[in-house]
């Protein structure tokens, strides 16, 4: 009598593998059949000149164009092998702006994962482009920090990393006191969450100052109001990047983009 229960259990037990099998292959070729698009945000100083470029990856898929999808899960579904031809893409896009960027003085920072961070060490032609592009940096979670193979001093540009999302639950104090990065970005939901009292407030502005001492300055990711501004202002920190500053644009509008904030007008 309980022969064909005992059958049916083996059968789903031999099957499950193959099921995550394929609904691993189904997944993989959705992630490789999506598209990319560029754009940059701005990142102002606090006394209101622009300091530099974030570029930005937009993925969307075919079957819903206007659907945005998350760069964090489209580029950790990606071989490192397709990883390092995206980040070829992108230096490649800021080489041809490069004339404007080296005009201005503008840095431009890309997101990068340990992972590619490392295998880029390996990749000859990548490195003689980025030798090239000194305006260019990486930004780099703590989690990307860990999967490295060595320490980030036999990095090539180690000095010029970015600390990216600070307080993100990825990067924290270990990420801030492992290495000196150039700047350290505080995470929009850290900033949103410190933003809300005035105990909040005295604990993000003993952060920057702390972080301040780890590197040569501070961004603050999603300022989206005016008095969030005003709040980076006197914060001690050195630059802001959101809504309130600007919108992420297309690499087109670059040519007409201020170089210095101006409050809207009332």
């Amino acid at each position: 009598m309980a022969i064909v229960p005992m059958t049916t259990k083996m059968t789903s037990g031999l099957l499950a593998p193959l099921l995550a099998v394929c609904t691993h292959i189904k997944a993989q070729h959705y992630w490789r059949q999506c598209r990319r698009q560029y754009t940059f945000q701005p990142i102002y100083r606090t006394c209101g000149a622009l300091l530099a470029l974030e570029l930005l990856t937009a993925v969307s898929h075919p079957s819903a164009p206007d659907k945005r999808l998350s760069p964090e899960h489209y580029f950790a579904a990606l071989d490192v092998r397709k990883r390092l031809q995206i980040i070829q893409e992108q230096l490649e896009l800021l080489q041809y702006w490069q004339p404007l960027l080296t005009r201005h003085g503008l840095m431009v920072s890309v997101n990068i994962d340990g992972i590619a961070l490392q295998a880029l060490q390996q990749h000859g032609a990548l490195q003689r482009q980025i030798a090239g592009m000194p305006y260019l940096r990486f930004e780099l979670v703590e989690h990307a920090g860990m999967a490295l193979n060595g320490p980030l001093q036999q990095i090539a540009g180690a000095e010029r990393l970015w600390l990216d999302d600070f307080g993100s639950g990825l990067a924290n104090f270990s990420a801030v006191s492992t290495w000196r990065y150039q700047y350290i970005k505080v995470a929009r939901e850290l900033f949103t969450l410190l933003k809300q009292t005035e105990d909040g407030v005295q604990l993000l502005v003993t952060l920057i100052k702390m972080m301040n001492q780890h590197s040569e300055g501070v961004i603050v990711e999603g300022v989206e109001t005016e008095q969030e501004w005003l709040l980076v202002q006197r914060s001690g920190a050195l630059a802001a990047q959101g809504y309130f500053l600007s919108r992420p644009a297309h690499f087109d509008t670059l040519q007409t983009l201020p170089t210095r904030f101006s409050m809207p007008a009332a």
